[in-house]
């Protein structure tokens, strides 16, 4: 049914499009009315991208929903188009979020509301064209434009250091993405096609694929953010306005993970070979080490925002350590790699539930009483029952609860890392007990024990609207957390065919003539 539609350049234009409606109607017209028409555009987006779920064939790893267009023609550039298992399930994520957020700001934003519902709006087209995009200059197109709204409403919205937020956020963001620029050119130039699926069969030599490989490296290990170039996601978390950390934590951290999987590993499988050891050590020190920076915190976003780089450092260890499990003569079936990749895409859908959710309930505290610090709360049990029974399921979810999506792509990953080397299954399982440290120091101190102050005393429960919006993430939750084959069914073709891209050296052979 949906096969024949163009559902992909609905699901990228049609909320850019609302945004400029939305913009176009203004604080000053039918605030009411415009609030109902950015959240109609994102009920509709949402439910257009469903459609590529519907439609989906996940018995092959073809791309599927294909439009191709030429752009710029001289150049050899296309406005190319195409899903598979790995980004749909990302770009119904994407769409998801955005209706979710939209709600969350319904009646909280009151400082150009038309502006902060179009900046989503805008933004949410841009992630899903990221996710879509099949050339190379398409792709950097819209990973650079998804940044300006994201730039904007920190600097419009944002707390009291949203200037320095902003700033530290543009350089370490452009600063990869100029490196990234330069290995898409070289590769047009060697193959004569900004396709990234011609990419992936390129032949490269050994220093090509490392310098290609680092290139890549710096614009997606910023964004995922890994150890040590993540310290521009606390203070971007704490500046943001609550909408904008849940797309932050729930979507664009994502884009790194799937930068990875898109161009790392099929272009260049000899340098990310050669180069696991790095990654993998990079991820199990997030995993480790920022677990214990986040039991320091005060502020409860800088806790949550310090949690999601740990958790993400799951993402990445299933995607590298798939060079070990399959040099390991045990798992000879590849059944372990199989595993780790599909773990790390259950992992990011899964931060993307549970990090928003986090973000949403400390946004309904700082609403309240405008104030983020651990210590000015305690008791608000006692005065919001219905929230803080919402708040203390998310937090065990993101300490990894079994039957929650939390559980089940760690799980997966550190059951795959066995298969590598035991002691890194053993260094990632410690997430265990350190997410439930952090994650219970934190609800302790917040919703339990005594009334802390007549603040929070005063407090008023959940809302309907806020009600709603914490239900379906309840509902999401649980749904991946007993029942995650309808996700994993969609990807297994696709992950299937990307590690044999990833098994088969890319290297150039020299033939010298006897």
């Amino acid at each position: 049914m949906f096969s024949d539609w163009p559902l992909l350049s609905l699901t990228i234009w049609l909320p850019i499009l609302g945004g400029v409606a939305v913009l176009l109607i203004g604080d000053k017209g039918d605030a009411a009315g415009m609030r109902r028409l950015a959240l109609l555009i994102s009920i509709v987006t949402f439910l257009l991208s469903l459609g590529l779920y519907t439609g989906f064939d996940s018995s092959t790893a073809d791309m599927q929903f294909v439009e191709r267009t030429a752009w710029i023609p001289g150049f050899d550039i296309y406005y190319y188009l195409g899903v598979d298992g790995i980004s749909m399930p990302l770009i119904i994520l994407t769409t998801f979020t955005t209706v979710l957020v939209i709600l969350a700001g319904w009646d909280v934003i009151q400082k150009k509301p038309a502006q902060y519902m179009a900046a989503f709006l805008f933004m949410e087209g841009l992630m899903v064209g990221v996710f879509a995009a099949l050339d190379a200059m398409l792709f950097y197109v819209f990973w650079e434009g998804m940044l300006i709204p994201m730039f904007i409403l920190i600097g419009v919205w944002g707390g009291e250091r949203r200037v320095y937020a902003t700033i530290k956020f543009f350089i370490y963001t452009f600063i990869g993405s100029v490196f990234m620029l330069v290995a898409l050119i070289y590769m047009y130039y060697q193959g004569d096609s900004f396709s990234i699926l011609d990419m992936h069969k390129l032949k490269l030599n050994m220093d090509e694929q490392v310098l290609i490989f680092i290139a890549f490296l710096t614009a997606f290990a910023v964004k995922v953010p890994m150890w040590p170039v993540h310290t521009w996601l606390p203070d971007a978390h704490v500046e943001a306005p609550t909408g904008g950390s849940v797309i932050l934590a729930a979507i664009m951290l994502k884009i790194g993970g799937y930068g990875f999987l898109r161009f790392s590993l099929p272009i260049t499988p000899d340098a990310s070979q050669a180069l696991d050891w790095l990654l993998i050590s990079m991820s199990l020190i997030a995993v480790i080490y920022i677990s214990f920076v986040a039991l320091v915190q005060k502020d409860m976003k800088k806790l949550v925002a310090y949690s999601s780089i740990a958790h993400m450092g799951f993402v990445t260890l299933g995607i590298f350590v798939v060079f070990q499990i399959m040099a390991n003569p045990a798992n000879a079936t590849g059944s372990g790699a199989v595993l780790a990749l599909e773990g790390a895409i259950v992992q990011m859908i899964s931060h993307g539930f549970i990090s928003g959710a986090m973000f949403l309930m400390i946004g309904v505290l700082y609403d309240r009483m405008h104030t983020r610090e651990i210590d000015a709360y305690g008791g608000v049990v006692h005065v919001m029952p219905v929230f803080a029974g919402f708040a203390v399921f998310f937090a065990m979810s993101n300490a990894g609860l079994p039957g929650t999506s939390g559980f089940v792509g760690e799980f997966m990953v550190i059951i795959a890392s066995y298969h590598a080397n035991f002691w890194y299954a053993f260094l990632a399982a410690t997430t265990l007990v350190l997410g439930a440290a952090y994650t219970l120091w934190m609800v302790k101190r917040v919703y339990f024990g005594e009334v802390a102050n007549d603040n929070v005393r005063a407090l008023k429960d959940l809302n309907s609207r806020e009600f709603i919006i914490m239900s379906i993430l309840v509902v999401a939750i649980l749904a991946l957390g007993l029942w995650p084959a309808p996700v994993v069914d969609v990807m297994h073709a696709t992950i299937e065919n990307l590690l044999q891209h990833v098994s088969q050296s890319k290297l150039t052979i020299l033939v010298v003539n006897q």
